[in-house]
């Protein structure tokens, strides 16, 4: 049919170079796999190469290509050197994936003020980093690029004892409208993808206990909660050129939660 592409080619990443953050988290392992899976050489980050290594010997294992550099999320020297040894090792960078993230729960009252600097170290000066550092690469090597931040559904919603996570999170969504508006004119495409809870480690409690699932349930129109392949979707749409008429998004991956 005529001006209608081969539908499989629009999502398709074959050779592209992705650099994931927080890559051993669970958002940032289910981008990792599903994007190497899909064809595109990735290189993944975070805190600790114990942690990365495993991932990684998945993803080779399986016969893809993967790499790993570790860094802190939020120091400069970091951040450059990864995004560095990126280039160095792929010849550049085409997909970003910012899944390092941190939350700390308490009431504001007692929130400590260094719980709080290191929810915002992490969530919006280390996104803001890493999007520096790539966004110079990306302009430099002239042929666009997709950068995909990982927020969070408390972005727009607030919730009890969330006043250090929710407000960084808002962040997250203002920076990526701003990124969005900066880089449009290089073929830039700057979107977030805002998740309500899914199974990872860090959640696996949520689903064993029975009553506060059934809690969470209530506010969920699809009625469950998120799984790892349910993130994955989102990530290869933003990735490919499926999504070159969109930036500045926040694609709410969460069920229904904010819906009503």
């Amino acid at each position: 049919m005529e001006n209608i592409p081969d539908t499989s080619s629009l999502f398709d990443v074959t050779g592209k170079v992705a650099l994931i953050t927080g890559a051993t988290g669970g958002f940032g392992q289910a981008s990792s796999k599903g994007l190497a899976k899909a064809g595109a050489k990735v290189m993944l980050t975070g805190r600790t190469a114990d942690k990365l290594a495993p991932v990684v010997s998945q993803i080779q294992a399986a016969g893809y290509t993967a790499a790993y550099v570790a860094g802190e999320p939020d120091d400069a020297d970091d951040v450059k050197r990864v995004v560095e040894e990126t280039v160095k090792q792929f010849g550049g960078i085409d997909i970003l994936i910012t899944a390092a993230g941190l939350s700390r729960i308490h009431p504001i009252t007692e929130f400590p003020l260094e719980e709080f600097e290191e929810i915002m170290d992490v969530n919006v000066k280390g996104s803001w980093l890493i999007c520096r550092e790539v966004g110079r690469v990306m302009i430099e090597q002239g042929r666009g690029g997709k950068v995909i931040l990982v927020s969070s559904t408390r972005g727009l919603l607030g919730m009890k004892n969330y006043t250090g996570y929710a407000t960084s999170k808002g962040a997250v969504h203002v920076l990526t409208r701003s990124l969005a508006c900066e880089w449009g004119e290089y073929g830039i495409n700057v979107n977030a993808i805002a998740p309500t809870v899914f199974r990872t480690a860090l959640t696996q409690w949520m689903f064993d206990d029975q009553e506060r699932y059934k809690v969470f349930l209530r506010r969920i129109p699809i009625g469950r909660l998120g799984e790892p392949e349910d993130f994955i979707g989102a990530v290869i749409y933003l990735s490919s050129r499926a999504s070159d008429f969109m930036t500045g998004a926040i694609m709410y991956v969460d069920g229904g939660y904010t819906a009503g």
